[in-house]
């Protein structure tokens, strides 16, 4: 009672003197933490010259043209992978993924506990934990389904989306094979999820409600989208609105392509809502350049164009690794084109040390800050060289800063060696004019190699084929005894 006669009287004084007094609670008077936001948007199988900004005609992608036109243009935008599942264990742990053996996309399958990316590995989101950003994941995962790889166990504060390497666009069927659970549920922080209407269209809004919920604090979402990965799969009345083109699988993907580009649209609108658009770093790449038809049988593919480029998902050529990459940062970046080339695993590191936390703890990340490369800060080039490796060593590539590319890729008998400043689809092969700078880019490769380890998971499909026999075999032997 004492001391509330005296707070009284205090107010009482205070008030007779005229001195105001507002309401402040100790968090008003903190100041306010001024660290990006960053989002990083990653399509699934697209084709380099399927988005308006490197080139398309014929398919609607507003939303990203504009974050193109305000922001920075990676004209030679890499990721570390020529498919799914290595290329985001790239991204995500912000290492080349030879270095922890992740080669191949890993089965799913939620009880092996070996069949995903290393529980050694310290993926960046979880050093934006360690640094105060509350984490948020999105879409598909494909880095692992057993626990111990979960995104919730791996840096991850939020995950709303699927473990495996793809979804039904529309459908979820518990009575279907699980086999790569395709038509499996879909989880929000280790619950059972579904969606309503279109996958796509549910990721974006899951995404911006993500947004609206972490407004006041700084956050790092991953949003994954699946598409335009097949199944090919639209919604009738998109579809519809692309019946200006002639082949009907290329207009589905010209529809998912397009969803995908109003849900990021959806994604920015909530930026803006909540004030907080200027400071929020945003990345858009695909994990690998988009599939193309068997050029024996003309089947497959996903009717993506990699225009100018040779090849596609699954080689070392551009067409398999050079993507559509942008980074949008209104508060920081003017508008450009950024002319050397940039990959995948600069992200996690541009991120980490933005956020001040540590990139070289553990295994220490790759890649480069890029801030001060495309603010002019730094001039020279980032990289000396970029480097690929498949088949354990069997397929391999090294970009050098100028150009020159040398590579061994699955679908060329021998070493090849372009220049790509000058032969952009690497059609001329100057390995008989060059071989001692071809010999000594070999030599570079060699080098980094030598940090990498043996690939450590099987291949998803022989890894069905390899369980099915042993419980066949298992029941076989039940019945002999």
């Amino acid at each position: 009672m004492t001391q509330m006669k005296y707070s009284i009287g205090l107010l009482m004084l205070l008030a007779a003197l005229g001195i105001g007094i507002s309401a402040v609670s100790p968090s008003d008077s903190e100041p306010k933490d001024e660290r990006p936001n960053i989002i990083i948007f990653m399509a699934d199988d697209m084709g380099y010259a399927d988005v308006g900004f490197t080139g398309a005609q014929d398919i609607q992608t507003p939303n990203l043209d504009q974050l193109a036109a305000n922001g920075v243009v990676f004209r030679q935008g890499y990721v570390n992978h020529a498919f799914c599942g290595p290329s985001r264990a790239a991204l995500l742990s912000g290492r080349y993924p030879y270095r922890f053996g992740f080669e191949t996309n890993p089965a799913y399958d939620p009880a092996n506990p070996h069949l995903g990316i290393s529980v050694d590995e310290t993926l960046f989101p979880a050093r934006l934990q360690t640094a105060g950003y509350t984490t948020g994941a999105v879409g598909k995962w494909h880095l692992g389904a057993a626990s111990e790889f979960h995104p919730l166990n791996r840096g991850f504060d939020y995950f709303y989306g699927f473990l495996g390497g793809g979804h039904d666009y529309f459908k979820i069927d518990l009575k279907q094979e699980v086999w790569e659970a395709y038509k499996q549920g879909l989880e929000r922080n280790g619950r059972p999820a579904g969606f309503d209407g279109y996958l796509t269209t549910a990721l974006s809004q899951d995404a911006a409600q993500f947004v609206k919920d972490n407004k006041d604090d700084p956050f790092f979402l991953y949003v994954a989208y699946n598409a335009p990965h097949q199944p090919l799969q639209a919604p009738k009345e998109d579809i519809a609105r692309y019946a200006h083109i002639e082949d009907k699988k290329r207009r589905t993907y010209a529809a998912m392509i397009d969803v995908m580009d109003r849900g990021i649209g959806e994604v920015v609108q909530a930026l803006k809502e909540q004030g907080i658009y200027d400071n929020t770093l945003i990345f858009f790449l695909s994990d690998n350049g988009g599939p193309q038809p068997n050029p024996k049988t003309g089947k497959g593919g996903n009717a993506s164009s990699n225009e100018p480029f040779r090849g596609g998902k699954g080689n070392f050529y551009d067409g398999g690794v050079h993507v559509p990459f942008l980074a949008h940062w209104p508060a920081k970046f003017k508008p450009m084109v950024y002319d050397f080339p940039v990959h995948s695993l600069d992200i996690g590191r541009t991120a980490v040390e933005l956020a001040g936390g540590d990139p070289t703890s553990a295994h220490a990340m790759e890649g480069v800050n890029l801030v001060p490369f495309v603010t002019g800060k730094k001039s020279q080039a980032p990289h000396e060289g970029i480097f690929w490796r498949g088949g354990n060593g069997k397929q391999w590539s090294i970009l050098a800063s100028d150009g020159t590319k040398h590579l061994k890729d699955k679908d060329s008998k021998e070493p090849q060696l372009f220049f790509l400043p000058e032969d952009v689809s690497e059609a001329h092969d100057r390995m008989a004019d060059h071989p001692k700078r071809a010999k000594k880019l070999r030599a570079q490769w060699e080098d980094w190699d030598e940090q990498n380890i043996p690939n450590t998971l099987m291949g998803y499909k022989e890894y069905h084929r390899q369980r099915a026999l042993f419980y066949q075999q298992a029941i076989m032997g039940q019945e002999e005894r």
